[in-house]
């Protein structure tokens, strides 16, 4: 694999598959032996670019960095943390569109392994089940917690709730700031990027537009 092909897949942001990429023994080790692993690794980073770990601001960041790696930046990488999407009955027999948005995207980017950070808007119209308002915000923060593309992280979070509630009639948009593009590269500052799924009935473009009215609105 060429650089000029490593560059490209990269700044063009290509995904390669809906489901994260993992290795088959990526939960053999435990959370800890990983923390130590990558503390030893990072350390050998920092040390590269020549820092001295011996300064006191320093000797502690390989750990700091790796527990912050493991336990919160890439939680969303183990299966055991996801959260349960417990699901009630309509008994209401509510059958208009819920909006759930401003759900906050705190990801990052596959390719560089920088900070990828907005917001989640989320529809979705009952049929014989509902979700928990904060249940949807728990995936959103789960799925967005590993490295991630933002097309990836649309249709895991869309696919996830169209198997939980039964329904195809979900709708996912995302619109989110890329470090990678803000800090390096092009280092353009103010650009954003938006990304929508959909099933259901939001294929049709007067539902679509309905939920595009109602996040603009952006009523509280």
């Amino acid at each position: 694999m060429s650089k000029e092909y490593i560059e490209n897949i990269g700044d063009n942001h290509i995904p390669t598959s809906v489901d994260t990429p993992l290795r088959a023994d990526a939960f053999d080790k435990t959370d800890e032996e990983k923390i130590k692993n990558i503390q030893h690794y990072f350390g050998k980073i920092m040390e590269e670019l020549g820092l001295d770990l011996s300064d006191d601001s320093l000797s502690g960041t390989p750990y700091r960095f790796a527990k912050m790696y493991v336990k919160e930046l890439f939680y969303g990488l183990d299966p055991k943390n996801k959260p349960k999407l417990s699901t009630f009955d309509n008994k209401y027999g509510y059958k208009k569109m819920l909006v759930e948005q401003n759900i906050t995207i705190d990801s990052a980017c596959e390719h560089h392994f920088l900070p990828i950070t907005g917001h989640a808007h989320i529809a979705y119209l009952p049929k014989d089940k509902v979700v928990g308002l904060s249940k949807i915000n728990r995936l959103v923060d789960y799925y967005s917690h590993r490295p991630q593309v933002q097309e990836r992280l649309s249709l895991q979070i869309l696919k996830d709730l169209q198997e939980t509630l039964g329904t195809e009639d979900v709708i996912v948009m995302i619109c989110a700031k890329h470090l990678c593009v803000s800090s390096r590269g092009i280092k353009d500052k103010s650009s954003f990027t938006t990304t929508i799924e959909y099933g259901g009935c939001f294929v049709e473009e007067a539902k679509r537009n309905e939920f595009i009215d109602i996040v603009n609105s952006q009523v509280l």
